[in-house]
Formats: C-alpha cells, structure tokens, sequence
C-alpha cells in the first residue's frame, strides 16, 4: 500500500484581487502557513498562471514551478474545469456558458469550441513541463438537459451524445498520451460525465483511451445520493485524483434531490466545510488506501455557510488527521512461523 499526499488546496476558489491572495507568490505564502503541501492551480486565472505560455515554454513553467516551491510547497495538478466545460456545450446553455470565454469568442460556439479544445491541449503540454502526471477538467455535456427525460428521448440519442463527445475530446485525449499526463474527469452532475454508468458510456465510446481518468469527490455523489464507498471499489483503478470536499443531503416534505430552484443554503443537498457534512471521509481514505492511491488529497472549499478563510484553516488540519500512514508490515507477524513446506504438510494432513 501507499500513503497518500497532502493536504494540498485547490486555489480557484480563494483568488481575489486583495492580498494575499492576488497572485501566486503571495497566495503560496498563506497556504503554507496554514499547514498545507501542495497547490492546485486553476489555468483560467491570470493571476496565477499563463496557460499558453507554460505550454509554450520550458523556461516559463520552471519559474511558475520554482515560485511554488520557494514558498515550500508542490503543484499538485493543474486544473481545466472552465475551458473543458467548453469543450462540449448543448445549444441551451450558450448564453450562460459563454461568461467563461474569452471575448474573442463569445456569441460564436464553433469558435468557442476550438478554443477551449486548444486549451486543454496546452494544459497536457504545460502538465509536461512541470512534470506533472494528472490533469483535472470537466466533460462538457451535449445530454444534460435530457437528464430526468420528459418528452421521452429519442431513440439513439445518448449513443449518438457519447459518440460526439468522445469525437470531440480524442484529440485532446491523444495530446495527452503523449505527454504522459492522465486526464482525470471530475465526475459532477451538469456533466455528462455525472456518475458510474455515464462514465463508463464515455470511457467506452473513446475506445477505452488509457488516459480517461477519473476525478474522486464525493461530495457529488452525496447530492446524487450514489453510494460513494461503493464507487471507489468498482472504479478504483481510474482514480487518479482526489478533491476533499464534504456535503449533506437532508431531504423534506417539500423539496429533494432537484432543490426546488432554491439557493444552496435552502436545498436539502448542499456542500459544507470539511467536518460539517455527512460525508465518511474515514472510510473514504481507508478505501483510497486500501487501493494504494498515492496522488494528492486536495481541499476544495465550497460552503454555503462557513467562510473560506476558516474553511481552508481547518482544512489542512482535517486531512492531515485523515491521511493514513500506512503500514508495511503484517499485525501478526509476531506470531509467523516462517514457511516451513513440511510444516504445511502436517498442518493438511497430507
């Protein structure tokens, strides 16, 4: 078995304009002092990166690398969900979609495609050259809005959704083989790469590409009200990454599962701080482990009562209790005695 890495931090969610976290220097410093190891940075976000040019140049992602580590820490990933969202995006969902493109391309979704499927293509090259091994991003979804299908869907249309996807990131998916870097897809509903099954659709419909990974957090499938233990022994061999992130589910007589168009602080599901949710992250690294998952354990902080700040501080302290040493030996192996193949004989009788 491994012992898993961390705790590191996914910084998308803690960027601001205000010190210390404007730009990457400063937003390391406060990460370590909060006791974390690694970083996870999102490559949309200027403030902490230029995807392109860490693409680009072997000189550039060093530097980027280097600032990391000056204040102590590692890169654990590097993140794509806002451009992978855009690799795949249903015609309903345009308007809403374009506030993560550049302007170059809004109200223009061949060309909003092609760059976000550019982007991922830097992010294997950059992976690269920071010697990284796993990227994260999103699916994109062509399907969702069939999700819960009324009218009926047509016949052929999941085989014909999965079919375009898969068409649409094997080029991408390729880049990556060879760079040497898994893609790992956060498995998220909105995605139509939501849970087991359409994971698998799509695993399937890329001709099984040994680079389609998966994303681990379970705080998704809490709101789904998927067994998420059970997912890590079917799927354990995909898991190349790990957000730390907790949730609850408390359903009424007046809302469940769809939330009723409430905001998050009124649905019955809703993600919390790490210890404030329902999530058995116990048994989630003893399983993690178990399997000898040996990535990163990465805080992603989304709460819709407790603040970042506080959030991020307990934290690094959460998973640090969580993170299991794992052992190298045998408990009773005290009591072996040895191989011995007459001894083996006696104790069969043979």
């Amino acid at each position: 078995m491994k012992t898993i890495k961390g705790p590191a931090i996914f910084l998308a969610q803690f960027l601001d304009n205000q010190a210390p976290f404007n730009n990457l220097p400063n937003i390391c410093e406060w990460a370590k002092n909060l006791g974390y190891a690694g970083v996870q940075i999102p490559t949309w976000d200027t403030r902490v990166i230029d995807l392109q040019k860490a693409a680009e140049s072997q000189t550039y992602a060093d530097e980027i690398k280097g600032i990391v580590e000056s204040k102590g820490l590692k890169i654990t990933e590097l993140s794509t969900h806002l451009q992978g969202q855009l690799v795949a995006v249903n015609p309903a969902y345009n308007t809403m979609f374009d506030a993560f493109a550049p302007d170059s391309v809004k109200n223009n979704p061949p060309a909003r495609t092609e760059w976000a499927i550019q982007q991922l293509k830097y992010a294997a090259q950059a992976s690269q050259n920071m010697g990284l091994n796993a990227h994260v991003s999103f699916s994109g979804a062509l399907l969702w809005q069939t999700v819960y299908p009324w009218p009926q869907r047509p016949a052929g249309l999941v085989a014909a959704g999965f079919e375009e996807l898969a068409k649409r990131w094997l080029p991408i998916l390729n880049v990556f083989e060879d760079c040497g870097v898994d893609l790992c897809y956060e498995i998220h509903p909105g995605e139509d790469l939501h849970d087991g099954i359409s994971f698998e659709r799509f695993w399937e419909a890329t001709g099984k590409h040994k680079r389609v990974n998966i994303l681990y957090d379970p705080s998704h499938f809490v709101l789904q009200q998927l067994d998420y233990l059970a997912y890590i022994d079917i799927y354990h061999d995909f898991i190349k990454m790990f957000h730390v992130k907790d949730a609850e589910f408390n359903p009424t007589g007046r809302s469940g599962v769809y939330g009723g168009y409430q905001d998050w602080i009124d649905r019955p599901g809703r993600f919390r701080s790490l210890g404030d949710g329902q999530v058995d992250f116990k048994s989630i690294f003893s399983k993690l482990s178990q399997y000898n998952f040996d990535g990163w354990a990465v805080l992603e902080w989304e709460c819709c009562i407790k603040s970042p700040e506080q959030g991020a501080r307990e934290g690094a302290i959460f998973i640090q209790n969580h993170i299991i040493d794992v052992t190298q030996k045998t408990f009773d192996d005290f009591a072996s005695a040895g191989k011995d193949e007459q001894l083996i004989k006696s104790v069969l009788g043979i």
